[in-house]
């Protein structure tokens, strides 16, 4: 083959790709134009009720009888549906087969086992929403951070002071802690061995403590966060001791400390800060002392996460994004940028463990 022909053939090739390129732009843009209205009819499809009134019935509903059941307008209602039957949310149609649930419907209902809704209803609040219109200002040399220019005070005082607010945030992580703890018990049971207490630091409503109650209940679990968050709580009567503070200050004495979905809410110099006085609490049993973090890793130049699947990944790269609007200084971290942070808190090792969920279980060793 002579040299034209070979020049003739890459032209033809790369034409071909540009053309592709440009095929798959023109589709793509729409999506990024309405990327909002799957957050804003899922958000509807919660409020209304959908999933829990299929799941009621027990078997699949048609259009009129959900129509009925929640008292929705029917022709409003047959449109929000075949948008959710679209993107595969709920199954079948509202005719003689009628709507039935799908695995992810059911992460729709409050209070299903698996339930994200609160969740998507703290990230869909216009508390949340409103800081994303000032990220390029964020992003600016000198810029202010997205929520403090849009609430006039950052994420925690403003959640303080709005205590409706404040229970968003920590059902939303109570959904997470649900799902993730039970896998975390499961494949890095290690993690918890030789332990006879662990604070959770920054814990919420402490259901992730009332899990390892459960399934450990060898294990004396201390719930920590902020006093307005404690106040909230059930008592020690779930078999957790829940205790008020400030983890910039001290953290209560324990063997172990948890933190997860934490510390990417915060500065390197404020994670180093945080983890000093972890190892301030656990001093006490250099033995058994660790931190265990459950933090996403994204991966950084020329490091992999490993063990994470592609939509996982992304969904790091999503929160590094909220982290940004959302928080200070707050970011999603790379394996390097762990390193440094637990290193510089006067750690001696760390370990890194991938598991079946967005986040990574991280133990640092005293």
């Amino acid at each position: 083959m002579g040299e034209i022909e070979r020049e003739e053939m890459s032209s033809t090739r790369w034409e071909k790709e540009e053309e592709e390129e440009e095929e798959e732009a023109q589709m793509d843009i729409w999506k990024y134009i309405f990327g909002f209205v799957e957050l804003a009819v899922i958000k509807c499809a919660i409020e209304l009720g959908i999933a829990e009134a299929i799941e009621k019935h027990g078997s699949p509903m048609t259009l009129s009888e959900i129509s009925s059941s929640l008292g929705c307008d029917t022709s409003h209602l047959k449109r929000i549906m075949r948008f959710l039957v679209q993107r595969k949310i709920f199954k079948g149609d509202g005719c003689s087969r009628g709507y039935s649930q799908s695995a992810l419907s059911r992460r729709l209902m409050r209070n299903g086992e698996h339930s994200m809704a609160s969740f998507l209803l703290l990230e869909s609040s216009p508390v949340m929403l409103a800081p994303w219109h000032s990220l390029s200002a964020r992003v600016m040399a000198n810029g202010n951070p997205s929520f403090a220019k849009a609430h006039g005070e950052d994420v925690w005082r403003y959640a303080a002071a709005n205590l409706d607010h404040s229970n968003l945030i920590n059902e939303a992580m109570a959904c997470d802690a649900k799902l993730v703890m039970p896998i975390i018990i499961q494949s890095c049971s290690e993690a918890f061995h030789g332990l006879k207490s662990l604070v959770d630091v920054g814990g919420g409503n402490g259901t992730a403590m009332r899990i390892l109650a459960k399934a450990c209940p060898s294990i004396r679990p201390i719930n920590f966060d902020l006093p307005h968050v404690i106040a909230l709580c059930d008592g020690d009567g779930d078999g957790v001791q829940h205790v008020s503070g400030d983890m910039f200050l001290s953290v209560p004495k324990a063997d172990a400390a948890f933190l997860m979905w934490v510390l990417h809410d915060w500065s390197d110099e404020e994670c180093i800060q945080i983890l000093k006085k972890c190892r301030e609490a656990i001093s006490n049993s250099k033995e058994n002392g660790r931190v265990i973090i459950v933090e996403a890793v994204i991966e950084g130049e020329g490091e992999g996460e490993g063990g994470k699947h592609d939509g996982l990944k992304d969904v790091g790269l999503m929160l590094d994004m909220v982290m940004m609007a959302h928080t200070n200084f707050g970011k999603e971290r790379t394996l390097k940028e762990w390193e440094y942070v637990i290193k510089m808190a006067g750690f001696s090792s760390y370990t890194v463990k991938p598991i079946h969920a967005v986040q990574s279980v991280i133990m640092a060793f005293y």
